[in-house]
């Protein structure tokens, strides 16, 4: 596997790493600024680095290189695989009323099954229901592959998202990057490092990624009562307290982000589906916290590996970077010190990660988490 890497900051300087490593038609992810990607340039210089590169695009809420979190620029990872290969198919979720499912469906449908190792999903984070898009996708996958990645960001604004593969990136695009060889090592993991407080409460009412009761009472207030005065900030302000959502059908609860709210229904729109029935308690966490839980998936990762990884993917969430704030380097750092310095680091921080739970197969949506994939051939 050979790896070129570079990134362009705020102020417009470009810095490129490896550049004596001469590839031929790579795949290149390119994890950006919102509006950096809204840009003509952009597209034009990458496609002028890489003539005949696959690139990926992604809108962030920032950025990862290396041991670096930037905010506002680029970032990106141009990867030849030596025995090994990948295809990459897309579909937009504005083609199909925005139905995550159908969407995820369609998706799996346009990927060689034959061979298949791994499923690498970059999907918009604005239209998207996440756990929608999992059963979409896994409905048409082999048991046996696994679907990690991440959902687009755009700082905490949640204005719009964007995504795009081999033209300028825009808006409702999902991607998926089909990874096929026999001398592929591939691990993944995730781990959020949040801690639940506060009365335990039931969903009554909801439909897919949309809460609107809890104890039969409007969700939506509940939820501002919570936050006090910080209810005037919403919804970034959900972004420091995310829900630990525990359905009957699943064995592990899972963590999900109020994306936005609907002051219209009394209602809280969620990264991925929030059943009926589920029990439901606030989180919240501090720096330290969210450094353990990067450790902690690290450790995960490279728990049964057999080789070093090459290529680590970090995909974390919007949510633990506002936590972190000026901290945010530091939960690289720990993922760095586990998977070692050989290992070309990317990613970006996201509007939720995909990722299986150790030692499963089937993908779920998760929110402030850290999601490793490491790569190695």
């Amino acid at each position: 596997m050979k790896i070129r890497q570079g990134s362009l900051n705020e102020a417009r300087i470009w810095k490129h790493l490896n550049e004596e490593v001469k590839l031929d038609a790579p795949l290149v992810l390119i994890f950006a600024n919102r509006h950096l990607l809204e840009e003509d340039y952009i597209f034009s210089t990458m496609r002028h680095l890489f003539p005949n590169g696959h690139l990926v695009y992604a809108s962030t809420s920032g950025e990862i290189l290396g041991d670096q979190v930037s905010d506002g620029g680029l970032a990106y990872t141009a990867i030849e695989f030596e025995n090994s290969t990948f295809k990459i198919v897309s579909e937009n979720i504005l083609n199909h009323e925005k139905n995550s499912i159908e969407t995820g469906n369609i998706l799996a449908q346009k990927i060689d099954k034959a061979n298949l190792k791994h499923l690498f999903v970059i999907a918009e984070g604005s239209y998207i229901n996440g756990s929608d898009l999992i059963k979409g996708l896994e409905s048409v996958l082999p048991d046996e592959v696994a679907v990690t990645g991440g959902l687009c960001g755009d700082d905490a604004r949640f204005e719009k998202t964007l995504c795009g593969y081999n033209s300028k990136a825009k808006a409702g695009e999902v991607i998926a990057i089909a990874l096929y060889g026999e001398s592929l090592e591939i691990s993944f993991s995730n781990y959020g490092g949040w801690f639940a407080f506060g009365p335990e409460r039931t969903i009554t009412k909801s439909t897919g990624n949309i809460l609107y009761e809890l104890d039969d009472k409007p969700a939506l207030d509940l939820y501002k009562t919570y936050l006090g005065d910080k209810a005037a900030e919403l919804p970034q302000a959900a972004l420091f307290y995310p829900l630990s959502v525990h359905s009957a059908e699943k064995e592990h609860p899972v963590v999900r982000t109020i994306l936005n709210i609907d002051e219209t229904d009394n209602a809280m729109i969620l990264a991925g589906d929030v059943p009926e029935g589920s029990r439901v308690k606030l989180m919240m966490a501090t720096v330290d916290g969210i450094v353990d839980g990067a450790l902690e998936a690290a450790k995960a990762a490279v728990a049964k590996r057999e080789s070093a990884a090459q290529l680590a993917i970090l995909v974390s969430c919007v949510g633990r970077k506002l936590v972190m704030d000026q901290r945010s380097e530091e939960e690289v750092e720990e993922v760095i010190e586990i998977v070692g310095s050989q290992a070309a680091i990317t990613g970006f921080y996201s509007y939720g990660e995909l990722s299986p739970f150790a030692n499963e197969r089937s993908c779920e949506l998760h929110n402030q988490t850290m999601t490793l994939t490491l790569i190695s051939e």
